[in-house]
């Protein structure tokens, strides 16, 4: 009985064990070939860089204009994410705390509003604010962001907030605490697992996206990282190890942030289904 569990446990591991080398071979190859000169990449893209070159990643930081959209992407990412965790905890604590008739219908509509495709807003979208002139502008942008993902926002803060007890907060209201101070100091901290994992969701969607951005700016110097990349591809098809060097300067940064927030994830999630 021990031995076929064992051979099962090996069998086990060594399919996902292939698996983990089916799915870390694409990254493979983009890395190694953004190692290597163009003739090196025509004569063998599978083979190793004869010698270790980072001269495709300078070429490719200073042809698009890295620290320029570098700077764009993370400016556009961090106000969103800032307005989307105040605001969404905030509504959210209003949702569940404050007994009004009108709760669930705001509620409904945000659930419905998570329903609604951006495909299907696209043509009034670019129609309705270009004619405002709310186009081209990064201020803009993080406005749009903030509308689209506030329902999912809410819509997590919701479920996670429906299992924090009331009993300090009640105490600290009768204690004279206004309920602004009592949700910053009180209940907001306990909502760190389920802001850590909507910080790692919105980060990943708003850093990522491309159709938002490539409908609203449209200025070479407001652009953001998919988008310059697209652009990049474009006019480099050629220059293969411009390519991928480029291809790994774009989803650098991302990953760093997921590998340094990764262990909040499944707690997040998992506080979330529990509650």
């Amino acid at each position: 009985m021990m031995t076929q569990r064992r051979i099962n446990s090996l069998i086990k591991q060594f399919f996902a064990f292939l698996f983990l080398v089916f799915m870390l071979l694409p990254f493979f190859l983009v890395l190694i070939n953004a190692l290597k000169p163009r003739i090196e990449i025509i004569k063998n893209p599978m083979a190793l860089p004869h010698a270790l070159s980072l001269a495709n990643f300078t070429k490719a930081w200073v042809t698009m204009k890295f620290g320029t959209v570098l700077m764009n992407t993370a400016y556009i990412t961090a106000f969103s994410q800032i307005l989307l965790i105040v605001f969404g905890a905030m509504l959210s604590y209003m949702l569940v705390r404050w007994d009004f008739k009108a709760n669930k219908i705001i509620f409904t509509v945000l659930i419905c509003a998570m329903i609604i495709p951006f495909q299907s807003l696209m043509i009034p979208f670019v129609s309705i604010f270009g004619k405002l002139g709310l186009m081209n502008s990064r201020t803009a942008l993080i406005f749009f962001y903030m509308g689209f993902g506030m329902p999912m926002t809410t819509f997590m803060y919701h479920g996670f907030m429906k299992g924090i007890s009331r009993e300090m907060e009640e105490a600290a209201l009768i204690d004279g605490c206004s309920h602004f101070y009592c949700f910053w100091k009180i209940v907001f901290p306990n909502l760190k697992p389920i802001t850590t994992t909507i910080l790692i969701v919105n980060i990943l969607w708003i850093w990522n996206d491309f159709l938002l951005p490539s409908l609203v700016l449209i200025k070479d110097k407001n652009r953001t990282i998919p988008l310059s990349t697209f652009y990049f591809f474009g006019e480099y098809t050629a220059e293969l190890g411009l390519a991928m060097a480029a291809l790994i300067l774009s989803v650098l940064p991302v990953v760093v942030i997921y590998l340094f927030l990764q262990k909040q994830i499944v707690t997040g999630v998992m506080d979330g289904a529990i509650k």
